[in-house]
């Protein structure tokens, strides 16, 4: 595993693509953010909107920047596919614990700052599901790189 590693560490420093490609990745990431940002105009009483949810919205382009398309289909299919059958589901104790369980809806949990009691999952427990989710696909990439470049 430690030559696996190696291996890694010497592509992405000796690959100018992969620089570029994270610059652009941050560039675009921030543009979209603050044109989102910009686009909302709050009244003087307030905003309806959440303004941290809407300064993060350059944070969807994330999945949008791999090369695999295979990777693509999979998050995605893992992103979307859980809210879609929590929305189907025709029992509401059932979809509410779909969407709490989900990457989606566990992401989009930690964003928010208003309206926090109308959330199926608190920004904390979204946070701790997502670190869970993110701890699930960190074992699973390691123990295939084992399993295949052994």
């Amino acid at each position: 595993m430690r030559e696996s590693l190696h291996a890694e560490w010497t592509k992405l420093r000796t690959l100018a693509s992969t620089g570029w490609l994270l610059l652009a990745a941050a560039a675009l990431t921030v543009t979209v953010s603050a044109t989102a940002a910009a686009a909302v105009r709050c009244p003087s009483g307030g905003c309806a909107d959440d303004p941290a949810k809407i300064s993060l919205t350059g944070i969807y382009l994330a999945t949008a920047l791999r090369e695999a398309a295979v990777a693509i289909g999979a998050v995605l299919g893992l992103l979307y596919l859980i809210p879609i059958i929590a929305f189907a589901v025709g029992n509401a104790t059932v979809s509410r614990h779909l969407q709490q369980i989900g990457p989606m809806t566990a992401g989009l949990a930690i964003q928010a700052t208003t309206s926090l009691n109308t959330l199926p999952i608190s920004p904390w427990a979204g946070l701790g599901v997502l670190a869970a989710w993110a701890a699930g696909a960190l074992l699973l990439g390691g123990l295939l790189l084992r399993m295949r470049d052994a």
